[in-house]
């Protein structure tokens, strides 16, 4: 049976996405330091392994590891030769264990440098490097993208071009906030009104949030605030909070908010508008599973 494809399964019902990936990564043996976009090519079954933990809890869809596998980022450890390759043999990873019935999303992350005038970094290097990692996603046989964790406008839509440049599978669009005040914003001072506003037009199937420094309950308020900022432009929300805020224990994050309890108030964000959720930081396949059987039934 050919499935759904994703552009049609968006918005027909909860559409739940997978949870943090790099701690996942190291609790299975990655090193702490190293470029995680390798182990797609030289442990793969590790990062496969990652994804059916998500898929047996009930994900709809898993995100490829290729947060950091852009050009430029990959670039700092001397692999912008493989951005293609490592892109291109994460996504058939995922696509492998996601099976025919279920969803992969090329996972495209900041770069890590300003754009010029703020920084040295020329859009058109941005651009390209942007290209090929969707390029190679494609090729591996994604069914849409997320550009997550972002929190620059310019740079946002210099991905969307990118990968409209070279595929019109469907692009979800996440920025990480902060509170300020009584409102939220990005570390570039971004709020989800002019997120809202000036992309939307762009041809992007959703826009949301993930990450940031918000305990649960800001989480909640942000994505009443995001429902508001959407309503009538024709977009999903997406929301994929944190397992609250962290904890410092010695130079550590730790999480520890319960399964059950971050469930709760996932179920709590989909009632205030959000069409696809999942988790970031602190999220574990247990955190998914308890929200699926919640919020699912």
């Amino acid at each position: 049976m050919i499935k759904t494809t994703l552009t049609k399964r968006l918005g027909q019902g909860v559409f739940f996405l997978d949870g943090a990936m790099g701690t996942q990564l190291f609790a299975r043996g990655a090193r702490y330091g190293q470029c995680t976009e390798l182990l797609n090519t030289d442990q793969p079954e590790i990062v496969a392994d990652v994804h059916r933990a998500y898929l047996a809890a009930g994900s709809d869809a898993v995100l490829t590891n290729t947060f950091g596998g852009n050009a430029v980022s990959l670039g700092r450890h001397g692999l912008a030769g493989r951005t293609a390759e490592l892109n291109r043999a994460a996504a058939e990873l995922a696509r492998s264990a996601a099976g025919p019935d279920n969803y992969v999303l090329g996972d495209i992350g900041p770069c890590g440098d300003f754009l010029e005038p703020l920084g040295t970094l020329k859009k058109a290097d941005l651009l390209a490097g942007f290209a090929e990692q969707a390029r190679g996603l494609a090729e591996g046989g994604v069914d849409g993208f997320i550009i997550e964790t972002m929190t620059a406008l310019e740079e946002i839509e210099t991905a969307i071009e990118a990968v409209q440049k070279v595929s019109d599978r469907p692009i979800l669009v996440s920025l990480a906030y902060d509170p300020a005040g009584a409102e939220f914003r990005t570390m570039m001072g971004v709020s989800p009104a002019q997120a809202a506003a000036r992309l939307g037009g762009l041809g992007i199937a959703a826009i949301g949030y993930n990450c940031g420094t918000l305990d649960m309950e800001g989480y909640l308020r942000l994505t009443e605030a995001y429902a508001a900022a959407v309503d009538g432009r024709g977009l999903l929300l997406l929301a994929e909070p944190n397992a609250g805020r962290p904890e410092l224990k010695g130079d550590t994050a730790v999480y520890k908010l319960a399964a059950e309890a971050y469930a709760e108030t996932l179920k709590k964000i989909v009632r205030a508008g959000a069409a696809l959720v999942g988790g970031c930081c602190g999220t574990t396949p247990e955190h998914i599973a308890a929200a699926v059987r919640l919020i699912k039934g």
